[in-house]
């Protein structure tokens, strides 16, 4: 009898990742194996299966023609397989795997993590923090927390808000600031990660001429937001992850001025999945949640909405 599998189950996966993905490292982390084992993995497969299966290319392995055209199929059934093996274990309905970056998790999430098993006390959620975009194909991740477009590939994104942003600090940093100008005089972190543009705020604020700003660079931004609370400079952030500490008067927007960019927050759910009862539930509450978050916690707290 013909073996349907003329490759290892593992070799088959390591192609649907890359091709996907487009690099032998997130094959490799999800595998547990080096990204040598996965370039083995690959040779192999093109070697028993008679054809080239990715172009080897200086922005990283591309598929061939022949794999694009099999890849969806890759992908779904590897996601029937992880479905399959979720209902033969049971249990996996009531635990959700949230990915998300530091200032989201600390700044909005974490606040917000009671409600949620309140309103929801048949659902575990858990939170994965990582600078690091997860493949959302992962067994182990049923969603994820991302600043940007919206327009990942294979990913299908919902809005949740968080387009205006402006410069926050502490009462005694702001009592310093009478205009726009006066930031030269303070120190003024500088995030290596950020997507805000200070020239779009300089311009918002009606100053031509921006003077030079000064201050410590940090490449967490979670941790920026502690030292602009510890009254140790101001802040670029995004105003509905500032609104909890502005609310309950940690923080203040010293100028009022926002800027609008052309990112945002979004759910990020893997197109391939189908959605489970769980992520459904979330979805609905994030949607529910999030244009409420503007005002910040506290402010929710005083309207009785907690």
């Amino acid at each position: 009898m013909t073996n349907p599998f003329p490759i290892p189950l593992n070799a088959l996966r390591a192609i649907e990742i890359v091709g996907r993905r487009g690099a032998l490292a997130p094959a490799a982390e999800e595998l547990g194996v080096t990204p040598g084992a996965v370039s083995q993995h690959i040779r192999r497969a093109e070697e028993r299966l008679g054809i080239e299966l990715f172009e080897r290319t200086p922005q990283g392995l591309r598929p061939t023609p022949a794999l694009k055209l099999v890849l969806p199929q890759l992908s779904a059934g590897f996601t029937t397989l992880g479905d399959a093996l979720g209902t033969l274990t049971g249990g996996s309905d009531d635990v959700l795997v949230l990915t998300t970056g530091s200032v989201f998790a600390t700044r909005w999430m974490i606040w917000r993590v009671g409600k949620f098993a309140a309103l929801h006390p048949d659902i575990e959620l858990r939170l994965v923090v990582t600078g690091s975009i997860l493949d959302l194909m992962r067994p182990d991740v049923d969603c994820a927390i991302r600043y940007g477009k919206g327009d990942w590939p294979g990913v299908r994104a919902t809005p949740l808000g968080g387009f205006d942003y402006q410069p926050v600090c502490a009462p005694a940093v702001a009592a310093r600031l009478k205009r726009p100008e006066d930031l030269a005089h303070v120190p003024v972190f500088r995030d290596t990660t950020t997507m805000l543009s200070w020239d779009a705020w300089w311009a918002a604020a009606g100053v031509s001429e921006p003077p030079p700003l000064h201050g410590p660079t940090f490449t967490n931004p979670a941790l920026a937001f502690d030292a602009a609370i510890a009254e140790q400079g101001v802040l670029m952030a995004v105003d509905m992850m500032s609104a909890d500490a502005v609310s309950d008067g940690r923080l203040v927007r010293p100028f009022d001025v926002p800027a609008r960019s052309g990112v945002q927050y979004w759910l990020a759910t893997a197109e391939a999945k189908r959605e489970s009862r769980k992520l459904r539930v979330f979805r609905e509450w994030l949607i529910e949640e999030a244009p409420d978050s503007q005002g910040g916690y506290v402010e929710q707290q005083r309207r009785g909405s907690w």
